[in-house]
């Protein structure tokens, strides 16, 4: 397990520091329904801008943390070999904001926790380095529609914060995969910045309704 575990902190450090600090957040809040899950959740009428950030590393309960922690885990290594590090660092917060920003723009009402729409947006991102590894797209594909149709179907889930999250990835897909490095961070930075102004500007009043999964 140890060999297993320096092997994969030394191939994505940014993904088992993701996880880390999902489990620490988890373990000082007890999830988002407690006192200070609440000051951390996505929610349009706080006009909070560190919201768009940490309720991306907030989870409801310990299922949906080991669901999203567990996903992570399996594709986020493929991702980050492929890209380095750094530019995996902006991908992933560039579909965390963008999946926040999302959730402002359209469903501000709602309080929003959750890594499913950074999630998302490496999903995307993953279909991107199988296609430039020259793999089967099926997989990857596929794994995207399940969690799409899941998204509709089950209820108590953020569908506009796992839509927006892939929206990120699919306009990423193609440009963190190209073989020039300002392609990449050009991307990458817009991406993020884009994000970071759609949900800063989303924020509006209202009332707490029920918390959604992200």
């Amino acid at each position: 397990m140890q060999q297993w575990l320096g092997k994969y902190r030394r191939e994505a450090p940014v993904t088992l520091g993701v996880i880390v600090a999902c489990l620490i957040v988890f373990l000082l809040t007890g999830g988002a329904q407690s006192r200070l899950g609440r000051e951390l959740i996505l929610w349009g009428p706080a006009e909070q801008p560190w919201r768009l950030v940490t309720s991306g590393f907030l989870h409801l309960d310990i299922t949906h943390l080991a669901i999203n922690m567990i996903m992570l885990l399996l594709i986020g290594r493929e991702i980050e070999k492929f890209t380095g590090p750094l530019l995996y660092a902006g991908i992933y917060l560039a579909g965390l904001l963008g999946s926040a920003a999302t959730v402002l723009w359209m469903n501000p009402l709602t309080p929003t926790a959750g890594a499913s729409g950074a999630l998302y947006a490496l999903l995307a991102v993953l279909i991107g380095v199988t296609a430039r590894r020259g793999g089967d797209l099926r997989a990857p594909v596929v794994l995207v529609m399940a969690n799409v149709a899941y998204s509709l179907l089950v209820p108590g889930i953020s569908l506009w914060g796992h839509l927006g999250g892939l929206a990120v990835g699919l306009f990423l897909a193609g440009p963190v995969t190209s073989g020039d490095p300002r392609v990449r961070w050009s991307a990458v930075l817009g991406a993020v910045a884009l994000s970071a102004l759609l949900g800063l500007v989303c924020s509006e009043e209202g009332n707490f309704i029920h918390l959604v999964a992200c």
